[in-house]
């Protein structure tokens, strides 16, 4: 048996004994040599300082049909270049700051009309008065020079920089010259058709109003359903993206290009799934690992370089149309950057984006073959299809070396412009997360990932005690399963863990010890559950840790899965400004809210509302933030009453003789559990120490002395007016 099976591989005369007739039909083998494409491809060419991206592109060039002709561009390249295309547009929308974007709505408006604009005129002279086309052929060229696809996003994700300005203005630029150039060839067919009455123009109004009216009404509704009755991972996963076809089906089915889908997929989908969680790590890993780079090797082996050597009317065409379609785009470009006054950087980003055509030129150059200006005449010739393809390849190098350049030059920028004088205070930060209830671990884990700063880079440690009066030994073998469920979930979203599991007589004495070992900065625990109605709402350890411990304390418990939350709202004591933890509790719940994307409401005295309003004005620019007048008269029954489901409510507190502590706060926990049990609640105990002097640097100058003086000498709070 196993000669017959190793004898033949000896028998091997040539390549094609293995392989069969070229192209190489075998899926194994076509898989492997994709595979290997996408393995050595940017080994090879990060040697030579060049995107990689560029390197799946010439790959495909080399061995497809027009090329060596090792492997065909079967069905297979044709499903997963579709759904890589597909994928870089939603990972557009699915990483796109929507704060920056609302912001930045102007100019990207303003971009994408002159991106649009500019290339579309070019591309009308050059078919009408350089190529003699018809004008129907030259508007049709117009549109692909219009359009534009995000090929080179990748390598903007790569370095960390899908919040930048420029590009989040690049991005929305590109839907708005997609849609400009798709309502253009739907005119287009339309008088082709000889339907271009009210009628055709109504149902095609009726149909984008279908459209928009699914993506932005049913799938948010839809999406927030599963999130919040499912937490498998792989489920999560299969279920976005079934989400980002279903919304592309939709667009195809009522006449629009399928990636304004799932780019709009991608934008309603992005304040549901935050940048830390592990299901944006899996959905990053898989895009970039499978689906992208074999979009970009398909994309290659389009290509025919063949008529470029033997019709010089091919390379007047090719050359005219790189040249007008790569002009015209860098005029747009940095004419946008010298009206919105960006740096040069910012220029070229924006040029590097725009410049590539993929998806959307080949979209309409096939629009183009079915239109026929005669029986058997197609409105566009081989030629002009030949010249496209070129220069889709010639754009998506331009595309890949000038978005690497500029990714290169913003984050120099971004370094050179970070003031270490003006980092958070006391960003010591190292998170302690004890787990000993098996339900509440997700909750924990995905609270600390959110809280914590990215840009440090810094682990998170688990803790579980066990008790040491354990004869059985089953609550060492819980432990064990406890804190490998969280490095799982960590790990899926690539954050370093530190895991112990300790022996002590009680949980507190545990974890005092391990907190002070560790020298870590602040706790996250859950709300344990009441064993006994007589029991307090912080349960029987939380009580005993705030007394002992002196630094930050968060009490978390949480209903909804946290990216559902769309609201937190933030009791603020008076003068807690001038506590110690004051800055480090502020910019935990700020960088929950910006992950989050959802707005936050702080109710506070005036001093410390314009404490606040100055420190995230300074590190949170782009935060939603609302600020509600003290009153003296309200209660925690009020708060309660105006939550939803969705909705969390932060309590920030302090220890018995702090500067913000009063008597009323004693009863505190009696309220909470009288209206707060099926509410999302957290509970902060801010660090305790030496008065916080450096809150007052966030208010403004000329009435810095007045507030703090008055912060100072109010002992009497009126916040416990909010208690009861």
């Amino acid at each position: 048996m196993t000669a017959t099976i190793i004898t033949p591989l000896f028998q091997l005369n040539s390549i094609s004994d293995l392989f069969g007739n070229l192209p190489i039909t075998n899926h194994v083998w076509v898989f492997f040599i994709v595979l290997s494409i996408i393995l050595f491809a940017p080994m090879i060419f990060n040697r030579l300082r060049i995107p990689h991206l560029i390197g799946m592109i010439l790959a495909g060039v080399l061995v497809g049909e027009n090329g060596l002709n090792i492997l065909e561009r079967d069905d297979s390249f044709q499903l997963f270049g579709q759904v890589g295309i597909y994928y870089i547009m939603f990972l557009a929308g699915l990483e796109m700051d929507l704060a920056g974007l609302k912001q930045n709505q102007r100019q990207g408006l303003t971009f994408g009309v002159l991106t649009a604009l500019i290339p579309f005129v070019f591309g009308l002279l050059a078919g009408l008065y350089v190529l003699s086309y018809s004008v129907a052929a030259s508007v049709l060229l117009a549109c692909i020079f219009a359009s534009h696809t995000l090929v080179a996003y990748p390598i903007v994700g790569r370095y960390g920089l899908a919040r930048n300005n420029s590009v989040v203005i690049s991005v929305a630029a590109t839907m708005v010259a997609l849609l400009l150039a798709l309502l253009t060839i739907a005119g287009l067919a339309g008088i082709h058709s000889g339907d271009t009455g009210l009628q055709f123009w109504l149902w095609f109004t009726v149909k984008f109003a279908i459209f928009f009216s699914v993506i932005f009404i049913f799938f948010p509704r839809i999406i927030r359903w599963f999130l919040r009755k499912y937490t498998d991972q792989v489920m999560l996963f299969t279920f976005v993206l079934a989400m980002v076809f279903l919304a592309g089906a939709v667009a195809e089915a009522c006449g629009i290009e399928g990636i304004l889908g799932a780019f709009l997929a991608g934008l309603v989908a992005n304040r549901y799934i935050p940048r830390t969680t592990p299901l944006m790590m899996r959905l990053e890993f898989v895009g970039n690992a499978i689906f992208i780079p074999y979009f970009l090797i398909g994309v290659g082996m389009l290509v025919n370089l063949t008529p470029l050597f033997t019709s010089p009317k091919a390379v007047e065409v090719v050359a005219i149309i790189v040249i007008a379609g790569t002009l015209s785009k860098y005029i747009a470009a940095v004419l946008s950057r010298r009206i919105f006054k960006l740096s040069r950087a910012s220029g070229l980003m924006m040029f590097g984006l725009t410049e590539a055509h993929a998806a959307g030129a080949l979209a309409m150059v096939m629009v183009g073959r079915r239109l026929e200006v005669s029986p058997g005449v197609p409105l566009m010739d081989n030629a002009v299809l030949d010249g496209v393809v070129v220069m889709i390849l010639i754009s998506c190098i331009i595309s890949s070396i000038a978005t690497d350049q500029a990714a290169r030059s913003l984050k120099i920028e971004e370094k050179r412009s970070v003031d270490r004088d003006q980092l958070p205070l006391n960003d010591d930060e190292k998170i302690l997360v004890p787990i000993n209830e098996p339900s509440k671990i997700e909750m924990l884990v995905h609270t600390a990932l959110i809280m914590r700063n990215t840009n440090l880079n810094r682990g998170l440690i688990f803790l579980n005690v066990v008790n040491d009066d354990d004869p059985t030994g089953l609550l060492r073998v819980q432990s064990k399963d406890c804190l490998q469920e969280a490095e799982r979930l960590c790990a899926a979203a690539d954050v370093k863990v530190q895991t112990q599991s300790r022996l002590a007589v009680n949980f507190v004495n545990g974890v005092v010890h391990a907190f002070r070992e560790n020298d870590a900065s602040e706790i996250i625990i859950g709300l344990h559950h009441r064993t006994s109605p007589n029991d307090s709402m912080l349960g029987r350890f939380a009580p005993g840790l705030i007394n002992t411990l002196e630094r930050q304390i968060i009490i978390v418990n949480l209903l909804v899965p946290i990216n559902t939350l769309r609201r937190i709202v933030v009791a603020v004591p008076e003068r807690a400004q001038f506590e110690a933890g004051f800055t480090r509790w502020l910019e935990r719940i700020s960088r929950m809210a910006v992950e989050l994307g959802c707005r936050i409401c702080f109710h506070a005295t005036e001093e410390t509302a314009e404490i606040i309003r100055g420190y995230l004005s300074t590190y949170h620019p782009l935060i939603r933030d609302e600020y509600s007048a003290f009153d003296n008269d309200a209660s925690l029954e009020e708060f309660a009453v105006n939550l939803n489901h969705d909705h969390l409510f932060v309590l920030v507190t302090a220890r018995h003789g702090a500067i913000s502590y009063e008597r009323r706060m004693a009863k505190m926990q009696f309220m909470l559990r009288q209206y707060f049990t099926d509410k999302n609640l957290m509970i902060i105990y801010p660090e305790q120490g030496e008065a916080n002097s450096n809150a007052s640097t966030f208010i403004n100058p000329h009435i810095q002395s007045d507030h703090v003086a008055s912060g100072v000498n109010r002992w009497l709070s009126k916040w416990i007016g909010k208690i009861g």
